[in-house]
């Protein structure tokens, strides 16, 4: 696990990939919050 911070709330969380920098990372929370709005990619 890599800690990260969330790119919604700003709190932070472990995800089990090295975060690259290059895209947002997203806590389980705001991620499943995420997931349910609308289309997206």
């Amino acid at each position: 696990m890599h800690k990260a911070t969330c790119a919604d709330c700003g709190q932070e969380c472990e995800v089990p990939f090295k975060p690259s920098g290059d895209r947002p990372v997203y806590c389980r929370d705001c991620f499943s919050k995420r997931k349910g709005a609308g289309p997206g990619r």
